[in-house]
């Protein structure tokens, strides 16, 4: 494979972990994640992760239901810590070595989060899972995406969802929805597409780092976007 990035930050969400069941972590589509991200890590690119807990627990739905708004969250991070070493554990099965750090102190369930740790563990040929959000109430995952994407240097934010880009309007329900190839920063707020929250999308565009939105639950797909393939959606 030709590679087109040699450090990439990707975001999974963790209704994607569902699978076809539903609920909680589905081991199929967790091992096709895995084998798919070990593929291009053995391959030479540094991977770091970050994923979120919307198949166990969402902080802002909880908050609606009653629950306290600091505590929703932080049970939201938790929840994202569970996936983190699901996809740890599927990754080791794989035959690909990887390292959980978490953003609040959870040692020894992982090691607590610090760039150059992190970049140490990239640079060693790990895959850097990095769990918890950032750390604090009322910031999304793709805030969090964000966040480490740019901490972390990569070249790219891959967002791995289970749609294949960014449309006009939501595919799955308006037929005539059409997709973007490339969109920039500026036209997904002035239209206001739901792509990533406002915070997220402002710290990507305001560090320069591109979107690429595409769908991971075709296997190959990682592959496709790693060796420059024009699918899913660009934002610059």
């Amino acid at each position: 494979m030709r590679k087109r990035y040699n450090r990439i930050l990707l975001k999974l969400s963790g209704e994607s972990l569902q699978g076809e069941q539903g609920y909680g972590i589905d081991p199929v589509r967790l091992s096709q994640y895995a084998e798919q991200i070990a593929k291009i890590a053995q391959e030479g690119t540094q991977v770091a992760i970050v994923i979120g807990g919307g198949n166990i627990f969402r902080g802002l739905s909880g908050a609606q239901k009653g629950f306290d708004r600091v505590k929703g969250d932080q049970m939201g991070m938790l929840a994202t810590v569970i996936n983190s070493l699901a996809l740890s554990s599927a990754l080791t099965a794989a035959g690909q070595p990887s390292r959980v750090f978490t953003s609040i102190n959870m040692f020894p369930v992982g090691e607590y989060y610090s760039k150059w740790r992190a970049i140490e563990a990239l640079e060693a040929g790990e895959v850097a899972i990095v769990a918890g959000g950032t750390g604090n109430p009322y910031f999304t995952t793709d805030t969090a995406s964000a966040l480490r994407g740019i901490e972390l240097e990569t070249e790219v934010m891959l967002k791995g969802t289970r749609v294949d880009g960014i449309y006009t309007a939501d595919p799955e329900k308006d037929s005539t929805a059409t997709r973007f190839d490339e969109i920039s920063y500026d036209e997904i707020y002035n239209r206001g597409l739901k792509v990533m929250d406002l915070t997220a999308t402002t710290l990507c565009r305001d560090n320069g780092l591109p979107i690429i939105v595409f769908d991971m639950d075709t296997p190959g797909n990682l592959l496709k976007v790693l060796a420059g393939e024009k699918i899913g959606t660009l934002v610059y």
